[in-house]
């Protein structure tokens, strides 16, 4: 895996700042900061998510600014931490049941919320395809190996070619990060019964005995190039991409619903450019 990987390129787009994905000339992606909307309190300010106890009108205020300021219209899914992959395009209502969504139409993202958990923002080479999967540890690591990041390669038309999918471009967003994410022995099994080599993504955690700090972006990147992906950008582990460490910027569900009782939640989205 590339031990070099630039830092989050910061864009703001229309009234909203942002974190811009590298996924080539054909293809644009982005992920929403917690700055730019009308929300308030735990929701503040741009909370895009309408499942977790925000007024229903400042959400859809927020989701209006997004919308206008990606010029495409962003296809909101009901996200559950699985496997279920579906293609999008104009007709496609919001709240599909689905953790990761491709299309090949233009005018509409692709969108995956998150609040530390990772969003996978895909193109391929030339940006005819975009895809974009949400993956928390429960969906990154599914059943027997196979989660959503496997699924979206089976179910993805432009990436079932071998040299099509080593040529499209990945990108990992902000999430929490590894000295932030403590877990059990359960999410180490779930990975390392799968694949041993995973068990690098866990150190034992210096403040609570028996318990792991995990490296969910490492983790992802490991399935990625198991997969056949070469090209993969982004969060590389380092604090900057941290979402619990940057409470003004982004969105935590760990930190915030502990110390506020809920949290917001950030839009990824990648569309055709």
């Amino acid at each position: 895996m590339p031990s070099e990987i630039p830092p989050p390129r910061w864009q703001t787009l229309g009234p909203l700042p942002g974190v811009a994905a590298d996924l080539g000339p054909g293809a644009r992606g982005w992920v929403s900061t917690r700055s730019g909307g009308v929300s308030a309190g735990p929701w503040a300010w741009l909370n895009l998510g309408d499942h977790v106890g925000d007024e229903p009108a400042a959400v859809a205020e927020n989701r209006r600014r997004l919308t206008v300021a990606l010029g495409v219209r962003p296809v909101f899914l009901r996200q559950v931490h699985g496997c279920a992959v579906v293609r999008v395009d104009d007709a496609t209502p919001d709240g599909i049941e689905a953790d990761a969504a491709w299309t090949d139409a233009s005018g509409v993202a692709c969108t995956v919320l998150v609040a530390d958990c990772l969003p996978v923002l895909l193109a391929t080479a030339a940006g005819e395809s975009v895809a974009a999967a949400h993956a928390g540890w429960r969906g990154l690591a599914g059943q027997g190996g196979r989660g959503v990041l496997e699924a979206l390669a089976e179910a993805w038309p432009a990436v079932r070619d071998p040299a099509a999918r080593a040529a499209c471009r990945v990108w990992i967003g902000p999430a929490i990060g590894r000295a932030a994410f403590e877990v059990g022995d359960e999410v180490r099994r779930a990975f390392v019964e799968a694949a041993r080599d995973d068990a690098l993504a866990f150190t034992p955690s210096p403040r609570t005995p028996g318990r792991w700090l995990a490296d969910l972006a490492w983790l992802a990147r490991a399935r990625l190039h198991r997969l056949g992906f070469g090209n993969v950008g982004g969060h590389d582990g380092s604090a900057i991409w941290c979402t619990v460490s940057q409470p003004t910027v982004f969105f935590s569900h760990r930190r915030d619903a502990a110390r506020l009782g809920a949290s917001g939640r950030m839009a990824a989205c990648v569309w055709r450019a």
